[in-house]
């Protein structure tokens, strides 16, 4: 009986160890012959006794041999499927795909539990606040930001991460790895997630809507962003000062401003960024790379957020609203300016005269004017120039671009001021007023040489 134990008992060390052999069949079915000797009836009962109770034990471990037969051949399916799967992950053969989005997966069950990012289904609770999420992982995780627990700790440096996969990331900025190329482009990315988003420029798919307008965005954080325009929430607070946010992502880029931490050096110059975002499109500087083609004009960029505000002088689109008037702005910076002309707020003070500055690129570009710096030089010719944009109109000159275009005729024009006199031949608008008679002018330049007429004086 210890024979026939210590072979089932090696069953459980061996999978793969046919326990059920000949050996132990013959030692369990072997039976006791009774001599035809003479012998007490006593023993003869006893010796009948163990017969049977050694061919019960025989059919019961025949049993359980087949039992385990059958386990084992289910454990060799599950081994060849284990190892099925294993194989794609260096073919990188991904056969289940995902009919709403991009994604691809190695097994069925991932695309499965992914489909809930789509359909909104969120099983997991958080027990502490009222969030619930689509993966039991990500919930763990989430709930780490109750806790403040970090296990993981990055091996090159001393930051720690509450989830494995940002250390997994994190350590990227360290190596220079970036494992996910673009099979369209010559790009590659640190992260999945970046690869996948940078597809849909390739596609032009954007699988996220906005259930209050008909809006399409090809990323998730976008369509939460936007959503707040219709809403005014703004969940996420600065806990270092009052303001708030309506995206995790913008909170977290606004913290680095309050602790100047900046990680990600650039192995070229030296240059640091408090973002890896910002390390990858400073690279670009270097490189030249203009992978955002704009699809109106000829245009390239090397940023998709340079694209996407360029798209707005072809479309007019002007998102961002002055909350103190009716003013709209295409660009967020134009916004946090003209919000200055409401505050009378000037804290940028020029160190060679008495003037203020709302902005610190105005303070620069007005210090120019005392230095006689020109840092802008043209490549055409030997003209320099104080400020990127009177470089960028001349450089029009050279090449013969005329952007601004007139939508009641044909006519374009190299400048933009220029468009808006040439409309007023249309509207007939004339809003320079002459101060010593009624006469109305709709260009600036008329209005001087009538002045002339007034005074004999010679206007520059």
């Amino acid at each position: 009986n210890n024979y026939i134990k210590m072979k089932i008992e090696s069953y459980y060390h061996n999978d793969m160890q046919v326990i059920m052999n000949d050996e132990v069949a013959f030692n369990v079915n072997k039976t006791i012959e009774i001599s035809g000797e003479s012998v007490e009836t006593q023993d003869v009962e006893m010796k009948v006794k163990e017969e049977v109770e050694l061919k019960e034990e025989s059919i019961m471990i025949q049993d359980v041999g087949i039992k385990f037969q059958e386990e084992l051949e289910s454990k060799k399916e599950l081994m060849y499927f284990t190892h099925q799967t294993h194989h794609r992950t260096h073919t990188g053969n991904k056969p289940f795909k995902c009919t709403r989005c991009d994604a691809e997966f190695l097994e069925k069950h991932s695309l499965l539990i992914h489909r809930r990012s789509h359909i909104g289904k969120k099983p997991y609770h958080c027990g502490q606040c009222d969030k619930a999420f689509t993966y039991n992982s990500a919930l763990i995780t989430h709930l780490r930001t109750h806790s403040g627990e970090k296990p993981y700790q990055c091996i090159q440096c001393d930051k720690t991460f509450s989830c494995k996969s940002y250390m997994k990331i994190h350590i990227r900025t360290h190596t220079g790895e970036k494992p996910y190329p673009c099979n369209q482009c010559n790009m590659a990315f640190s992260e999945k997630g970046s690869l996948l988003r940078h597809h849909r420029t390739h596609t032009g798919k954007k699988p996220y809507q906005c259930t209050v307008c008909d809006k399409f965005f090809t990323e998730k954080h976008s369509l939460l962003k936007h959503l707040s325009t219709h809403t005014g929430e703004k969940p996420y607070q600065c806990g270092q000062c009052d303001k708030a946010f309506a995206s995790n992502n913008s909170l977290i880029i606004h913290i680095l401003l309050h602790t100047g931490e900046k990680t990600y050096q650039c192995s070229i110059c030296g240059k640091t960024f408090s973002l890896d975002s910002g390390l990858t499109s400073h690279m670009k500087t270097h490189t030249g790379e203009k992978p955002y083609q704009c699809s109106q004009c000829d245009k390239a960029f090397s940023l998709k957020s340079s694209m996407k505000s360029h798209m707005r002088k072809h479309t007019g689109e002007k998102p961002y609203h002055c909350r103190k008037c009716d003013k709209t702005f295409a660009y967020n910076g134009s916004l946090i300016f003209h919000l200055k002309t409401h505050t009378g707020e000037k804290p940028y003070q020029c160190t060679y005269c008495v003037q203020t500055f709302s902005q610190s690129g105005s303070l620069n570009r007005h210090l120019r004017t005392h230095t006689g710096e020109k840092p802008y030089q043209c490549s055409q010719c030997d003209k320099a120039f104080s400020e990127k944009g009177d470089l960028k109109k001349h450089m029009r000159i050279h090449t013969g671009e005329k952007p601004y275009h007139c939508s009641q005729c044909d006519k374009s024009f190299t400048l933009n001021f220029t468009l808006l006199n040439h409309l007023r031949t249309h509207t007939g608008e004339k809003p320079y007023q002459c101060s010593y008679c009624d006469q109305n002018f709709s260009q600036h330049s008329a209005l001087k040489t009538h002045l002339r007429g007034h005074t004999g004086s010679v206007f520059c």
